[in-house]
């Protein structure tokens, strides 16, 4: 069976690789019974939506991923010019190809023209990360998410609250179509690559986050981490300022390192922002193994990245959220993460009140077991192996 996998940004670099996996593990034991015909063949399409090497070429190096059949070099744009360039180079690949089935990944413009393609063309799309709302139609995200689960055939939800969400719409498991929560991707690959990350990521020592204990033992919680990109964050210069403000006041007491968006870097620039905030570390972006290395050990989370939200919540760190809303309501019902728009006070009134608290470690398993990928392969190949 042939089938096309589409990405184009970080994470979704990594979402890929745990199906990759999952599709690898199941060839070799199709090897071994001697059964070539239950075999999937994957083609490998990156968009270049995310096209610096800090963003992109180092995540396929780190993490050994497959070396992509095709990277389409779409780069920056409007929504209208990137999904429509896509679209395009997408739907020539796909007549070459001729798959069984299209994967997407998550609620990027590579997403939503990955589906259109496919669909276009009569082709099966499976949408993985399905059933995610936020109910904020100003965000693209979620016109992407919306449009995709609506052309898709499979829907794999990585929770029970998305399967509801598609049930709301009237997308349900059935003759016509395939929902499944199978669990998140993501979770997967955090329980495949945190271990290695111990070993491999020096950005505690390189950045000088250890401090000593009187029993000599090293420790972290020394810093806040913070991340940024969203559009309706970056591009707003009264929300970035105010963000900035918040953040740089937290900093006073309690560093706080910031990886740079190349986005937001660049937002930054439009507003004569760089060098105003001083009690704020800004890095460039660091990779994934890296990046969980920071995400766990930090004493808390800023972010309004939907991925990172369910990294703290995976790693017991507790998480606010730069944002009114979230797509993944589980974390916050769990009380692990807390909604803190973008006004200053709020953010910063927030953050101190958790500062002295002692973590609780106890979460449930909200996100599945670690087999989502699994569960996946197994699923495309019962309907279309």
């Amino acid at each position: 069976m042939k089938i096309v996998t589409i990405v184009g940004a970080r994470p979704q670099f990594i979402k890929a690789g745990a199906i990759s996996r999952a599709i690898k593990e199941f060839n070799r034991r199709s090897q071994i019974r001697r059964d070539k015909k239950k075999r999937i063949q994957e083609i490998l399409v990156h968009t270049g939506q995310h096209y610096d090497y800090l963003m992109d070429k180092v995540f396929f190096e780190e993490l050994k991923l497959p070396k992509p059949d095709y990277h389409l070099g779409v780069g920056s744009g409007s929504h209208a010019k990137q999904t429509g360039m896509m679209l395009e180079h997408i739907e020539i690949v796909l007549k070459k190809e001729n798959p069984k089935i299209v994967v997407v990944y998550g609620d990027t413009n590579s997403t939503l023209a990955g589906a259109l393609a496919a669909a276009k063309l009569n082709i099966p799309v499976a949408h993985v990360e399905a059933g995610l709302r936020s109910y904020n139609r100003t965000m693209p995200e979620e016109i992407n998410r919306l449009a995709a689960d609506h052309l898709s055939t499979l829907l794999f939800c990585p929770t029970d609250q998305a399967v509801l969400n598609l049930l709301k719409e009237g997308i349900k498991d059935g003759s016509t179509r395939i929902v499944k929560n199978v669990g998140d991707v993501m979770y997967d690959s955090i329980l495949y690559y945190s271990k290695l990350a111990e070993e491999k990521s020096t950005i505690l020592k390189d950045l000088n986050l250890y401090f000593s204990t009187p029993n000599s033992e090293l420790r972290t919680q020394n810093y806040y981490l913070a991340t940024l990109h969203r559009a309706e964050n970056t591009d707003d210069p009264k929300k970035l300022n105010s963000i900035f403000e918040a953040l740089n006041e937290i900093g006073e007491k309690t560093p706080v390192l910031l990886p740079l968006h190349p986005r937001t870097k660049k937002m930054m620039k439009v507003y004569r922002l760089l060098s105003k905030f001083k009690n704020i570390k800004f890095i460039d972006p660091v990779s994934y193994l890296d990046m969980l290395q920071l995400e766990k050990n930090a004493k808390a989370i800023l972010t309004d990245s939907g991925g990172v939200q369910k990294e703290s919540y995976w790693f017991g760190v507790p998480c606010f959220t730069l944002r009114e809303e979230t797509e993944w309501v589980e974390t916050i019902k769990s009380k692990w993460n807390s909604l803190v728009g973008t006004e200053v006070k709020r953010i910063v009134k927030k953050v101190r009140r958790m500062e002295g608290r002692i973590r609780c470690v106890k979460r449930d398993g909200l996100f599945g077991d670690g087999k989502a990928g699994q569960k996946i392969v197994r699923i495309l190949m019962r309907h279309f192996g």
